[in-house]
């Protein structure tokens, strides 16, 4: 099976009609305006080396080398073959704090890894465990929104992983309420399988409804587990990537951001799950263990091979044009200038 990995991209290929319409719009300009120098038949014979086909085969070159770099832009891939089996396990859904506080580091040095990107890495590092569970993921700031539906496809899930980043929602907060409701209702509607919610944060609450969202879903057999992320000492927050500059308040005062650790465990509280310390080593295996605790679900598991990138090949047609057309000279090739491709009868 074939796709696109940014299909947003596609939209590029209406740039292909626009650029023959530019070339032929040019070639008429170009031809109107030879004409006010005389008769097009003499002019003609003073540029014996002016070709009248070169133009329209480098055109033709351009507009092949934009094809495919509109492809390799779009990344085109194969899917593996896919294989269905059935496994007991549970369904998951991991919600991620993607707001601009998770920037900061995720420990009491400032030059440390951010909290963020140690979520990435924590998450990375679970996935591969979740070998017969499924998977969902939710992203939120000062809104919530769901960016992985329920799946069995851990590539996928992965590569989802990879783009987050805190400009994937332009409110600013942490609507955590939002988000475990969010959650509760993405899951399957089958009450047979057994639901867990795994909510990764600096539990920076600014709406205030967190433990009273929690202790809903727990009536619901949803479990929230939460995994804080930073330190209890307020940390600044940087707006550069050399992180030489930081986020300020109306006063010029350097904002700073803590982990509301204790809020963190009243939501693992009322969601009949456990907090886990993010900067602990065995974060991801406590995780595991109470994950381990819940009854599991037989589940249909779609497994696929990793997918196949196909833009190499794009690539390589993009760099042979390319080559070609540098050897393509605006004037005449000389083993053709006796060739007549049209004739007058």
């Amino acid at each position: 099976m074939f796709n696109f990995e940014n299909t947003e991209l596609i939209i590029l290929f209406i740039l292909i009609p626009l650029m023959i319409f530019i070339f032929m719009w040019n070639r008429r300009i170009y031809a109107i305006n030879l004409k006010k120098f005389g008769n097009i038949n003499v002019i003609k014979n003073l540029m014996p080396d002016s070709s009248k086909y070169i133009p329209f085969i480098k055109m033709g070159i351009y507009v092949l080398v934009a094809i495919a770099l509109i492809f390799i832009l779009c990344r085109p891939r194969t899917e593996g073959t896919k294989e269905e089996t059935t496994n007991a396990g549970n369904e998951i859904f991991i919600i991620l704090d993607v707001s601009n506080s998770m920037l900061a580091s995720a420990s009491e040095d400032q030059n440390a890894t951010s909290r963020l990107q140690k979520a990435k890495m924590m998450l990375e590092k679970l996935i591969n465990n979740l070998k017969n569970d499924r998977i969902g993921l939710i992203v939120f700031a000062g809104n919530a929104y769901l960016q992985l539906p329920m799946t069995s496809d851990v590539v996928s899930a992965k590569q989802y992983i990879e783009i987050i980043s805190t400009d994937m929602v332009p409110s600013q907060g942490t609507a955590i309420s939002e988000a475990i409701e969010l959650a509760s209702n993405a899951f399957t509607v089958d009450e047979t399988k057994h639901k867990a919610i795994i909510l990764i944060t600096d539990c920076e609450d600014h709406d205030g409804l967190a433990v009273e969202a929690a202790s809903k879903v727990a009536k619901q057999n949803i479990q929230v587990d939460v995994i804080g992320l930073g330190s209890t000492k307020g940390m600044p927050i940087p707006i550069n990537e050399e992180r030489t500059e930081f986020l300020k308040d109306f006063n010029g005062e350097t904002v700073s951001t803590a982990l509301n650790e204790n809020l963190a465990k009243e939501i693992a509280k009322a969601g009949n799950g456990i907090y886990v310390d993010g900067n602990s080593t065995s974060a991801v295996n406590n995780i595991l263990a109470q994950l381990n605790k819940l009854a599991k679900t037989q589940l249909k598991i779609d497994r696929y091979d990793a997918t196949s990138e196909q833009f190499p090949f794009y690539a390589w047609i993009a760099v042979i044009f390319l080559l070609i057309d540098i050897f393509i000279l605006d004037k005449k090739v000389s083993w053709l200038r006796n060739i007549k491709f049209f004739s007058k009868e």
